[in-house]
């Protein structure tokens, strides 16, 4: 077989705020990736230019060689810009060898375990009422699940009215019948967390995320041990190394490692397999572009306790120009349909990306932030 050299890598900041890779070999083979990482897509631009001087010339079919090169040599390990740099580089690579093969990387993982994969996406709004006709409207786009902020604001401690407040909102979407995870974000403290966690048990939401910030192992892990909800963690853990207390605590039911943010498909199959030694659930996180999801998907496929994938289909992160969709030229691969969207059968990710759509959204490049919270005191709030 032709050994494939890398021969170039570039990266594109394109909305509303994604950060795609595209690697090509000496032979014109040629995969895309993703290193979106929301409010720093310029500081992984910037390591790119360190992981291009390392793998230009490589055989790109190395992709374990890349891998561990990339996160070992580099001498300062780990965080989320270096992880999300080798992140896209790995889904390129696997793209390529997927598009070379002529099969879906699902196949080079082994093969599928399901044929379908059950998904959620996000619903929002100023008002409780507001929140539940978004759910219903993800009911008419084909979705069964979705995930809601618990809370907007609420301080390290804070009126009882707060806790009712949030109750009440996650009972108005639960009326729609949908299955609902709440995101508490990392912005509840554990005063308060624990209070609303117990508030909320009753309405029997699908998971709780985030319930406290993942430097909370104690705490998080003192929480689980109070309830049955489903603790769901991960999108700012960035390695396998980085799970391993959470999961011999106990602390977590559910890892969502970002594939964008945690070693791309490589580390967060890894992280997947190591979770099943828990017997904890696997469900990706993913608010971003396409390529990030479509990774997702087939590891998801591979993946025996995947249970549900988050996607971000219709929001727009303030850029009416672009969404989920806008660079896909085959967006009828991510149809949603029952709660589900069928395994990728295209080769290597099985998206295909529209090249000339980038570089031209490329040619003004975002910069995405994420809005700063304050509470009636002034005090920051976490986003």
């Amino acid at each position: 077989m032709t050994v494939h050299k890398i021969a170039t890598l570039e990266a594109f900041l394109v909305p509303p705020r994604w950060l795609f890779v595209r690697i090509e070999t000496d032979q014109g083979a040629i995969g895309w990736g993703e290193a979106s990482l929301e409010g720093h897509g310029e500081a992984v631009l910037g390591a790119m230019e360190a992981v291009r001087d390392r793998i230009v010339g490589m055989d790109a079919s190395r992709i374990e060689d890349i891998w561990q090169l990339l996160y070992r040599l580099g001498f300062y390990r780990g965080g989320p810009v270096l992880m999300s740099a080798i992140s896209g580089v790995d889904q390129a690579l696997w793209d390529i060898k997927g598009r070379m093969l002529g099969v879906p990387v699902s196949d080079l993982l082994g093969g599928r375990v399901r044929d379908r994969m059950r998904v959620y996406a996000w619903v929002g709004g100023d008002r409780p009422h507001d929140v539940a006709a978004a759910a219903l409207e993800r009911r008419q786009q084909g979705f069964d699940a979705v995930k809601m902020n618990g809370t907007e604001d609420m301080a390290w401690l804070d009126s009882p009215a707060s806790v009712d407040a949030a109750a009440e909102r996650l009972a108005l979407v639960r009326e729609t019948g949908v299955d609902v995870g709440v995101d508490f974000h990392g912005r509840v403290h554990k005063p308060m967390a624990r209070q609303l966690v117990r508030a909320l048990e009753p309405l029997r939401p699908l998971f709780v995320e985030e319930v406290l910030a993942n430097e909370q192992l104690e705490a998080i892990a003192q929480i689980a041990g109070q309830t049955s909800v489903p603790l769901a963690l991960g999108e700012r853990l960035y390695s396998r190394w980085q799970f391993k207390p959470f999961f011999e605590a106990a602390a977590i039911d559910i890892a969502q490692p970002d594939l964008s943010h945690a070693g791309g498909i490589s580390e967060c199959r890894r992280i997947a397999a190591m979770a099943e030694t828990y017997d904890v659930a696997f469900a990706p996180h993913c608010p971003l572009g396409p390529l990030a999801l479509a990774s997702c998907f087939q590891v998801a496929a591979v993946t025996l306790n995947f249970v549900i994938q988050e996607m971000s289909i219709g929001i727009h992160y303030n850029r009416p120009d672009a969404d989920l969709l806008t660079f896909v030229r085959n967006p009828e691969a991510l149809r949603v349909t029952d709660g589900m969207v069928a395994v990728l059968e295209g080769p290597g990710l099985g998206v295909d990306i529209d090249e000339d759509a980038v570089r031209s959204a490329a040619i003004q490049p975002h910069r995405w932030r994420n809005p700063v919270w304050r509470g009636r005191d002034g005090s920051l709030r976490e986003w």
